[in-house]
């Protein structure tokens, strides 16, 4: 046992290094779609590494240009989405903070947001208007922190804004990861005082993992406010987890 996991570890560690020298040497020299083609690629083979099958969930159509919300329960979070659907992504500043993971986010377009910041939230604001007026797709985590799987907790509603200014509609996606059987499965929870250290081993020590992400019927801006778009979203991604 402790052969293999050494042995997946080393193979996670290659990739991630792969990535570092991708994400500086490359990434700043090649158009926008060849990045997220790049992006969508090595998500899915760190995903594959990591022993995690990603699956898009029959439902709405993916819009190109949006506002994407989703709920929050894993690092891994960021990974399954970019294989599937490469975005901008808005995030905690927490994350910056993950070992390697974290400056592979920077590199990759993450903006990072520190909590209780309310100038620097007012500039990332200003800044994420204006990457959807250029027809980009940018995604966040409303509920602000990682749950428990199955839960959905309060959208924050202050970013909502920036697709009602930027005339851009809402997608909310529902992410669940589930075991052989269906259920939620344990080794994903990154609640508490689990590190990403702990996070990953408990994830390469595992039983296989399902990442199932469910895209769902988009919501109109024009005319919204903003914690109404905020409870419209939450209440899409709790159906959907509810309904599974």
């Amino acid at each position: 046992m402790k052969i293999r996991l050494a042995w997946r570890l080393a193979r996670v560690a290659v990739h991630l290094i792969e990535g570092l020298v991708r994400a500086g040497l490359v990434f700043p020299i090649v158009p926008l779609r060849e990045r997220e083609r790049m992006t969508r690629s090595w998500s899915r083979r760190l995903l594959r590494l990591c022993r995690i099958e990603v699956e898009q969930a029959p439902g709405a159509p993916v819009l190109e240009h949006a506002l994407i919300v989703a709920n929050h329960v894993s690092w891994l979070d960021i990974f399954v989405i970019n294989a599937l659907h490469p975005c901008r992504f808005v995030a905690k500043a927490e994350i910056r903070g993950w070992q390697v993971l974290g400056w592979l986010a920077a590199a990759a377009g993450t903006v990072f947001i520190a909590r209780g910041n309310r100038r620097e939230l007012r500039h990332v604001f200003k800044g994420l208007v204006e990457v959807l007026q250029q027809g980009q797709r940018v995604a966040l985590f409303p509920e602000g922190t990682t749950g428990r799987q199955g839960e959905v907790l309060p959208f924050h509603a202050n970013l909502f804004e920036a697709a009602i200014d930027a005339g851009v509609p809402v997608q909310p996606y529902a992410l669940a990861y589930v075991d052989e059987r269906g259920a939620y499965h344990p080794s994903v929870d990154y609640v508490g005082d689990t590190s990403f250290v702990d996070s990953l081993f408990t994830v390469l020590q595992g039983p296989p993992i399902r990442a199932r992400l469910s895209c769902l019927p988009a919501l109109g801006s024009e005319g919204a406010h903003r914690r109404e778009l905020a409870q419209q979203a939450q209440d899409a991604v709790a159906g959907q987890l509810q309904a599974r």
